[in-house]
Formats: structure tokens, sequence, C-alpha cells
């Protein structure tokens, strides 16, 4: 395993971190989810994302029992706070101070740990003024509470303005967690060279497509019984908008391109976002200990150029590049 440093500060984090949204406590039973929690540390991944509203909390809790007994100096865990959570109350959302300061709060808690290294607004919030939640994560810093500030899904303009105010605070701004593959690239245009500027590094979601990468998913075939395309809880409709034949007949002239380089397809899929400069770690999720082993031999690739121009050739036509693609609802 090989580490980055997070944006311009001190923290390194793995190149590929773990992730559980959409598995644990839902898709996986915690026994199984334990047992890739340990395959991720047996791969070397010492970096753990998780947000308060995956499972409506339950994530959190089985991640932080998985990490039970592991030395906390050598773990990096992420976790979020925006969504509703909890009996879903008109305070139990967004970035307003009372939320925060609750949220962080209890996700110490559920994590089973007295500090987060990077807390994440998972959404910007419309409704509640910049100062106040930059401030309230501020003072989580102050308190020794929170090591790090990032974000997830900000417009290039939003995390500028955050950026400012962190300054004006004092406290250390570092990163944003945005959805990136080869099918997905709407961060390119604008967030990047912005987060370049600001001093924060992607740590980025969904390098797979949401399976769809991994080749399991055939033009002309219904979706594999079981898989993420069937599960109407479990990202359905988001893997949807791939699921059409060009899009599929276009990942599997991928398939070559991946042996040349001695990879699967999850594998040059997780290896093509770290080819971005600006991409400090990829999340990986699993449901198998399997998935991990296979996707973490993607840390320490490098994709030549010809490689990756001949990447962009199969997909020309079918990659989504708008950069109005990186919204927040309002709740």
């Amino acid at each position: 395993m090989e580490f980055r440093r997070l944006g311009r500060s001190g923290l390194s984090v793995s190149e590929i971190a773990y992730g559980n949204w959409l598995t644990h406590a839902s898709q996986v039973e915690e026994e199984q989810a334990h047992a890739c929690i340990k395959a991720a540390l047996d791969a070397g991944i010492t970096t753990f994302d998780t947000a308060d509203v995956y499972a409506n909390t339950a994530a959190e809790a089985v991640l932080g029992r998985g990490l039970a007994g592991q030395r906390r100096e050598s773990l990096e865990i992420f976790t979020k706070v925006f969504w509703p959570t909890g009996p879903k109350g008109p305070n139990d959302k967004g970035l307003g101070r009372k939320h925060i300061m609750e949220s962080a709060h209890a996700s110490l808690k559920r994590l089973g740990t007295d500090y987060i290294d990077l807390y994440q607004a998972h959404r910007f919030d419309h409704t509640v003024p910049l100062e106040e939640t930059m401030t309230a994560f501020a003072d989580l810093v102050r308190q020794g509470k929170v090591l790090y500030i990032g974000v997830s899904e900000w417009d290039a303009e939003q995390i500028a303005r955050g950026a400012a105010l962190a300054r004006e605070l004092k406290i250390p701004f570092v990163s944003n967690q945005p959805q990136y593959n080869m099918l997905w690239r709407v961060i390119e245009d604008q967030v990047v060279p912005t987060c370049e500027r600001e001093g924060l590094s992607q740590i980025v979601w969904s390098p797979i497509a949401q399976g769809v990468l991994t080749g399991k998913y055939k033009p002309g075939q219904p979706p594999p019984a079981g898989s993420r395309a069937t599960d109407e809880k479990g990202g359905a409709q988001m893997v949807g908008r791939y699921l059409n034949d060009d899009v599929l007949t276009r990942v599997e002239r991928l398939q070559p391109l991946a042996e040349q380089a001695g990879l699967t397809l999850a594998q040059l899929a997780v290896a093509w976002v770290l080819q971005n400069s600006n991409v400090a770690s990829a999340i990986i999720g699993a449901s198998r200990p399997e998935q991990v082993q296979e996707n973490v031999k993607a840390s320490g690739v490098k994709l030549d150029d010809d490689l990756m121009t001949a990447i962009d050739e199969v997909l020309d036509g079918v990659v989504e590049r708008d950069p109005s693609q990186t919204k927040s609802p309002i709740l």
C-alpha cells in the first residue's frame, strides 16, 4: 500500500480507502463486514470512510466495532454530517451548529473513538450561513474532537468560499469527496483546479462506477441476480444511468486494455482515478474480503500515457463532464 498527503496538510492517507456506504448494516451482515474490515487492514489500508447517514447511523457503529482493538494512532477514520438521521426532526439534518455538534458527538460514540481524523460536510447547506457551519467545525477542531475538515460534493465556488473562511478561522480544510471515475469526470474542469489552488485533495467515491467498470454488467443481458442494479435499496437508481448497451459495450472494449496492463477491469478503474495527482485516495466498498484483496492491487500502479489515451478513445461519447452535475439538495 502506498500513501499520499491530504491536501497541503501533514496527514497521510492510504491510496485505497475502505468505505461502508450501502454495505455495513444494510447489504452485509456484521460478521461479513468485520471480515472485510480485517481484509482491508491486512492489505495495508489505514483509511476508513463512513457517514452518520449510512444505514441511518448503524454503519458507523459496525465500523467502530470492526476497528476495536486496533492501534488508534495507526488509523485515519473519516465520517460526515448533513443528511437527516434519527427520527428526522427539524434539527436532525443540515449544517446548522446544533446538528453539527450533536452529530459529531454521536459519531464519536458510535465509532468508539475520542476524535475523528476528518469530519466532512456531506453536502453544501443552502439554508444555513456558511459562517455558522465553518465556525461549528472550527470549534470541534479546537476542542480536539476533529483533526481536519473536509467536504463532499461541493462545487468549485462553494469550496472556494469554505477555504476562505477556513483561512480566517485558522483550521485545516483539506479535502473534497466527489464521485469520480472513468465515466463520471464532472470535477475535472472546475473543482480540481479550485482544490489545487486552495490546497485540498480529492477522496473519491465510486471509482468503479457502482460496479459497472468491473465488466459484470453485459450489453443485451439483464443485471446479474443479487447485483447492486437489482437492489432497489442499494443504489439501483444510481447504477441505472450506466446500464445501456452503448456504455456496457465500451466497458467490454476496456478488457484487452486492462489485460495489457496486467490488471483486472476493477483494478484498472481504481488505478485510473489514482493517476490524477489531485486524488489522494480512492474509496472502495466490499461485500466480500476477496473484493478488497483484488482492488488494493491498484495501489502504486502507473498507467502509461498511451494507455490513458486509449481509454479515452474507447469511452469518448459516454463520459459525463458537465460541472453542473455537482450539486447539493435543499433539505
